[in-house]
């Protein structure tokens, strides 16, 4: 690699730097419960909001009502932001940065295949959630429906996916 070549080495630089996992997630309320997903991760039954990771291209809001739709059948309709999260998981020690939206739902297609590894969508109250503590994926599940029963609401355009363009730097 020639480091004479400001671009290579900016390059360079670019490749060293840290980059946590961005990740999506909807809290889907309807009376008095929530939509989630039961599912395995690393061989253990897990409950856990609709949520996965941003693809390339894709705005945050399409991955979040993407994820939704692949993870339980259910088309929704972002309401709003709740918020931005970070987190870093103990088991793994991987770091992510979670947009968390809420949402309502729309449509639900039960002959819809569920994402791998995803056993099935369950609708559970706040109760019912915390008495699953220990099955929670992470700490983020209830802390985003905490938010959202507090009273937390961003506008969605907090979040903008600005065009792609030729020049860069």
């Amino acid at each position: 690699m020639n480091m004479d070549n400001p671009q290579t080495t900016a390059l360079a630089v670019e490749a060293r730097v840290w980059c946590p996992h961005v990740t999506v997630a909807t809290v889907v309320p309807m009376d008095g419960r929530y939509l989630l997903v039961e599912e395995i991760v690393h061989g253990r039954r897990v409950i856990n909001q609709p949520a996965g990771h941003l693809e390339p291209g894709e705005s945050l809001q399409a991955a979040a009502i993407r994820e939704t739709r692949e993870e339980t059948g259910w088309d929704v309709e972002l309401e709003c932001l709740i918020g931005v999260q970070q987190w870093t998981s103990s088991a793994s020690g991987s770091q992510f940065v979670r947009f968390t939206f809420a949402a309502k739902p729309i449509h639900h297609d039960p002959s819809r295949p569920l994402d791998n590894g995803i056993l099935r969508a369950l609708w559970l109250d706040r109760d019912a959630i915390i008495a699953a503590s220990d099955r929670l994926r992470s700490p983020l599940i209830l802390h985003s429906i905490d938010d959202w029963l507090g009273g937390r609401r961003l506008p969605l355009d907090s979040v903008h996916q600005l065009p792609a363009n030729s020049i860069s730097i």
